[in-house]
């Protein structure tokens, strides 16, 4: 099979465990490097009533580890998730280096905090006992088969240690939505690789290569979905806490943008997977083989989409985005943030 699939085949809804056919909410685990657009990617998700959000972890990434939970933590105050009583999304602290190798950060496109211009702070709740990996396996094994999703945001570093952990982890997870690769685009950390990837490619060839179902957005995607002036002013002018936190991120990468690449809208990467669980037909999707490159120096956490069967010499078993509905995942975004 070669030919095209729409995003509105990705994600049945999630059923409750009394087999009663009532549709409840999607569970949902988000692993993130906190970050910018990591930032509104949890924004979004925070402000969906359409997920049940089982835990954020994190990873070392954009920023080491110990600011990303940090932030992520901080972030779900900003969205008022730590009510009395009101104990969703935990922040699990994960891995803070590479399978592999040494970390390599993105300081120049998230600030040194990761933060871009806001100023962090202390959350009031501290990191959930137990390594993120383990909160991962635990939380996924519990409940039925297929009915938790994970939004991979940042290197796949968590999520290839819990494999290791529980290969059976990856016929029981649900779909697997990654903001990963880079195809037609190029790459944005090298000239072939996109940065998740990069960051741990020994991590992403791991996962890859097991039965999970992975959907990747990679460049090719989110390269499609600006931060125009419009989307920016549109989120700012709601207002809220939230509003204003993701209208600072999306502020920041437009400014870092237009000095180091020269765009004048920034693309806007961790979203994408986000509003795929939430909005599947906002995305084009196609079958095809992803491999990752860990030998090369030069093509370090180059992924070869290969999208031909014959060609490939074995089932494409993952997903592709190819095209994007910028205006619809921004339209998400405020609805989250107003």
């Amino acid at each position: 099979m070669t030919g095209r699939i729409t995003g509105q085949l990705a994600l049945a809804p999630a059923r409750d465990p009394a087999h009663t056919g009532r549709v409840t909410r999607q569970a949902l685990i988000i692993d993130c490097d906190p970050g910018v657009d990591d930032a509104v990617a949890l924004m979004l998700a925070f402000g969906a009533d359409e997920f049940e959000l089982l835990a954020v972890t994190t990873v070392g990434g954009n920023v080491p580890v110990e600011k990303t939970a940090r932030n992520a933590r901080m972030l779900r105050q900003v969205a008022g998730l730590q009510k009395p009583g009101h104990d969703e999304a935990p922040v699990f602290m994960g891995a803070a280096q590479p399978l592999v190798r040494t970390l390599g950060t993105a300081t120049d496109f998230h600030g040194p905090e990761g933060t871009g211009d806001l100023e962090p702070f202390e959350p009031d709740l501290p990191c959930a006992d137990g390594h993120a990996a383990d909160a991962i396996v635990d939380l996924v094994m519990s409940r039925p088969a297929k009915s938790v999703a994970m939004a991979v945001l940042g290197p796949m570093t968590n999520l290839a240690l819990a494999l290791r952990k529980e290969p059976a982890l990856a016929e029981r997870l649900g779909p697997v939505a990654v903001m990963g690769g880079a195809r037609a685009e190029g790459g944005n950390i090298t000239a072939s690789a996109e940065f998740n990837i990069w960051a741990d490619p020994e991590a992403a060839a791991e996962v890859l290569a097991t039965g999970a179902e992975v959907v990747l957005f990679g460049l090719d995607a989110t390269h499609q979905v600006r931060a125009t002036e419009d989307r920016i002013a549109a989120v700012e002018a709601l207002g809220t806490p939230m509003a204003k936190t993701a209208g600072a991120m999306l502020r920041f990468s437009q400014r870092v943008e237009r000095t180091i690449v020269g765009w004048d809208a920034s693309p806007l990467h961790d979203p994408c997977p986000v509003a795929w669980l939430l909005k599947p037909e906002l995305f084009e999707l196609k079958p095809c083989l992803v491999k990752v490159e860990t030998e090369s120096d030069l093509t370090r956490g180059h992924t070869a989409v290969e999208f031909r069967q014959a060609v490939a010499g074995e089932p494409l078993k993952h997903r592709w985005a190819v095209t994007a509905d910028a205006d619809g995942v921004f339209a998400l975004i405020a609805r989250s943030c107003g």
